[in-house]
């Protein structure tokens, strides 16, 4: 069995950080609903999460590209068309959030 490591893998405390601090971002959102505040704060709140969320997923777009596209390329063939198809779709998904 080949062992294959992710691109990220080197961040990967980085990136569970982050993604601890959006998740603390979702709690405290909750908690703005439930305690009825201003529609306006909320939504500041909402845009800050997203363009959180955004940052985490190009992060690791990037990473992404530069080791498994990277790596595939160099061999070639299906794999290389596959990864060059996933990477595609990666991003078109971004585009369509």
């Amino acid at each position: 069995m080949i062992e294959t490591t992710h691109g990220y893998i080197h961040a990967k405390d980085d990136y569970l950080k982050r993604l601890r601090r959006i998740e603390g971002q979702a709690r405290g959102l909750q908690r703005m609903v439930e305690e009825e505040q201003y529609c306006i704060d909320i939504l500041t709140q909402v845009s800050a999460m997203t363009k959180a969320l955004q940052s985490v997923a190009l992060g690791l777009l990037d990473e992404h590209m530069n080791h498994c596209v990277v790596d595939a390329a160099k061999g070639g063939g299906p794999e290389a068309d596959a990864k060059l198809k996933e990477a595609s779709d990666a991003i078109a998904r971004l585009v369509r959030s």
